[in-house]
């Protein structure tokens, strides 16, 4: 079988292969665009990891501070939340990849066939190598379907090292809201300190566009200086990215033998921007139905009814009905911080979704669940 990219999803669905009596070739492109820039993921989960031994760092603390600068930590057990750098991910994952043939080469065409797929790319040379297999994964990135709310996550973060000891390595801000904010959408800032003078500092925003590259350094300025009052500091790397965040349904198969794997497979979860972890759920029943001899359908690894909930927030954000830095303020001072967490991630319960809702703003949370519902049923009536 194929895997087609070397990002996240390629190489965790490579990874649970490699104990599989498969034949594995993992094509990735060379160096330059078409390949994943580096890139820090987060997530949390209960207990020790797959990853664990290559984690840049942990916390079982996390700070929410609201725009009014009133802050809550809280202990995030059982759940401890997890950092991870693409690099250190790329290096483990491909340190026990004997056996997998690993090409570079751009993909420049994917068909399905009856009995093999067949995957085209020029190697490096510019040459054109072809392969057949019984089954391709494909994590390249691809245009986000249609949807009616369509946000991005978008940020830019400095990892920086400051001359006075000006972060607590305990924990970690999942979300400052005293950012100035915008009219529609939500800003916030997001620290992970990995010692008292290292951190790697994010301006963030839920929003319909990106910002330009001198606004995103305005904000960064503004928030390390004017809000975070940091001492002098270097900025030893930077990391900038966009995830869409949509309503869209996602659709894994493009054929019988060809499928999406990742963030192109509805792997990110629409009202928070995470991936990771929904990548690994992923790509673990792809391997699980593989290794049962089923065709590996890889499932969106996300609830229909928190893929709605989602929906109906990312609409009241968009439409500004709901302010984005009272609603998440709210959210997390009236809650459990492991309930939040456990939601957020898709592994709650009805019940605890329900009294979690109780605590949002409620009018304008039923105006836009109603508008939701109605264009569903327009769309369904057309």
């Amino acid at each position: 079988m194929v895997v087609v990219g070397g990002g996240a999803a390629g190489l965790s669905l490579t990874h649970r292969l490699r104990h599989l009596n498969v034949s594995v070739a993992l094509l990735e492109a060379p160096p330059g665009p078409a390949r994943s820039p580096e890139r820090t993921w987060c997530y949390w989960e209960e207990g020790p990891g797959r990853w664990d031994a290559a984690l840049t760092a942990r916390w079982d603390r996390l700070r929410v501070l609201g725009p009014d600068g009133r802050g809550r930590t809280a202990p995030t057990a059982p759940l401890t939340y997890k950092m991870l750098r693409s690099t250190d991910f790329d290096a483990y994952v491909r340190a026990g990849l004997g056996g997998v043939e690993q090409v570079e080469a751009t993909v420049t065409g994917v068909t399905d066939g009856a009995r093999r797929a067949t995957v085209r790319a020029l190697d490096a040379s510019g040459a054109e190598v072809t392969y057949a297999a019984r089954w391709v994964f494909d994590s390249r990135p691809v245009p986000p379907p249609p949807a009616r709310t369509a946000l991005l996550q978008h940020f830019r973060g400095w990892f920086v090292r400051t001359s006075a000891p000006d972060f607590d390595p305990s924990r970690a801000t999942l979300m400052d809201l005293r950012p100035p904010q915008p009219p529609g959408g939500v800003a916030f800032g997001y620290i992970l300190p990995l010692s008292r003078h290292e951190a790697l500092v994010e301006y963030t925003e839920f929003t319909r566009a990106p910002l330009t590259s001198g606004q995103y350094d305005a904000a960064l300025h503004d928030y390390t200086k004017n809000v975070l009052r940091l001492s002098p500091f270097e900025v030893t790397s930077v990391e900038q990215g966009a995830i869409p965040m949509t309503d869209a349904r996602h659709t894994t198969a493009t054929g019988h033998r060809t499928f999406r794997i990742g963030a192109a497979a509805g792997a990110v979860r629409p009202a928070t921007g995470y991936a990771f972890s929904g990548i690994q759920r992923q790509t673990a029943a792809v391997a699980h139905l593989l290794a049962t001899g089923r065709r590996p359908l890889p499932p969106v690894p996300h609830r229909p009814r928190h893929l709605t909930m989602d929906a109906i927030l990312l609409r009241a954000l968009d439409t500004a009905r709901v302010p984005g830095a009272a609603f998440f303020t709210t959210l997390f001072r009236r809650n459990p911080l492991p309930k939040v967490l456990a939601f957020l991630d898709g592994t709650t319960t009805f019940p605890t979704e329900l009294r979690l809702g109780l605590s949002t703003p409620l009018l304008p949370m039923t105006l836009t669940t109603t508008d939701h519902t109605t264009a569903r049923l327009r769309r369904g009536r057309g």
